[in-house]
């Protein structure tokens, strides 16, 4: 159970230090070099989509015992600290969203209801609920404008604030919408569900994942070229479709998050198991432990101080300024994690999120 859950730290500071890169390229600028705007766009979707999945996976770990022992009155407790964390973080979330449009927590709320009727339902039927999510999706396009609200230069949707525009990003086309971004917590539920302290598994789960990430990757990219040459369309409106890119977050690029999310939590397990006495497994486990301290932090602090010194230059700063800056950021995160973590048991918002649920 120990070591599963250092493993499950791991791939959560890997993901928010992913989301730390894609934000800061996103809000500080990314002018300049090719290579490292490439470099930078491999995280994009992938981190928080990770985040997302270890989610899942933490709420399958929470309950587990709980199920097999079908405890009933000990469920309905971690269903009702469930619901608590789901509204804090709504709350939180919200709160968020008129200095940081981009906030993911308060859609990580909506998604932790959803996925909470499946939690003691078999594991195959939140794979279910995965594909139609996933499958859904596509219909909805031909019916509303994905557009609607968006100005895709700046990154400003219109009416956020009135009931019909929130809705409509919440569910549909804002940066994470429920639909079908829940389907990444499921994914999380079903692989948490599985025995993931069995390294034959993890083994099994790295190499069908992998695998089935570079295949996807071949398709997408192939299947562009292709039809471009064929039809006369031109790439970029083709890499909408049949890219993956998040926005919008159609089938292919779904499923590569989902592959993504589940090789790096399958590899950090293993390596975490393999070098369970190294310094730096030992950081990234601390750091994991504080990712909702660092989440608010990358924002408040980490934006804040480059905005508060020079606000008319942000989305105007070099890649190159944006990655670097982003991993210092970073490593002060670990810094802090290994500092904090000898005097305190969870970091400060870890702490404030217990005290109010528990």
């Amino acid at each position: 159970m120990k070591k599963r859950i250092i493993g499950i730290n791991i791939a959560r500071a890997l993901a928010v230090i992913g989301m730390i890169i894609v934000n800061f390229k996103i809000v500080l600028g990314e002018i300049g070099n090719n290579a490292l705007k490439t470099f930078a766009h491999i995280f994009d979707g992938k981190a928080a989509a990770t985040f997302v999945v270890l989610a899942g996976v933490g709420l399958a770990l929470m309950t587990n015992s709980v199920i097999k022992n079908q405890n009933r009155k000990k469920l309905k407790i971690v269903k009702k600290r469930i619901i608590k964390r789901a509204i804090c973080l709504c709350i939180i979330g919200l709160s968020y969203v008129p200095i940081w449009s981009a906030a993911i927590r308060h859609f990580y709320g909506i998604y932790m209801i959803a996925t909470l009727p499946f939690i003691n339902k078999k594991p195959k039927q939140a794979l279910i609920a995965v594909l139609a999510l996933i499958f859904i999706y596509p219909f909805l396009l031909t019916i509303y404008d994905y557009e609607t609200g968006w100005n895709f230069i700046t990154l400003e949707y219109k009416n956020l604030f009135t009931l019909k525009g929130f809705l409509r990003n919440l569910f549909y086309n804002g940066f994470h919408p429920v639909i079908p971004w829940t389907a990444f917590m499921l994914v999380g539920l079903w692989f948490g569900k599985q025995n993931i302290s069995d390294k034959k598994f993890i083994k099994k789960a790295l190499i069908i994942n992998s695998c089935a990430l570079i295949i996807l990757q071949f398709i997408s990219y192939g299947s562009i070229r292709i039809i471009s040459k064929l039809s006369g369309e031109t790439i970029e409106s083709l890499t909408e479709i049949l890219g993956t890119n998040p926005m919008p977050p159609l089938p292919i690029y779904m499923l590569n998050g989902i592959f993504a999310a589940l090789t790096i939590i399958s590899a950090s397990i293993l390596i975490s198991e393999q070098f369970k006495n190294s310094k730096i497994i030992n950081a990234l486990d601390k750091t994991g432990q504080l990712a909702l301290t660092f989440y608010g932090a990358h924002v408040i602090i980490g934006i804040g101080i480059v905005e508060a010194i020079n606000p008319s230059k942000l989305w105007k700063y070099s890649i190159e300024f944006s990655i670097i800056y982003a991993l210092i950021f970073s490593l002060l995160c670990v810094l802090f994690s290994i500092v904090w973590l000898r005097y305190k048991k969870t970091g400060p918002l870890e702490f404030i999120m217990r005290k109010i649920t528990d």
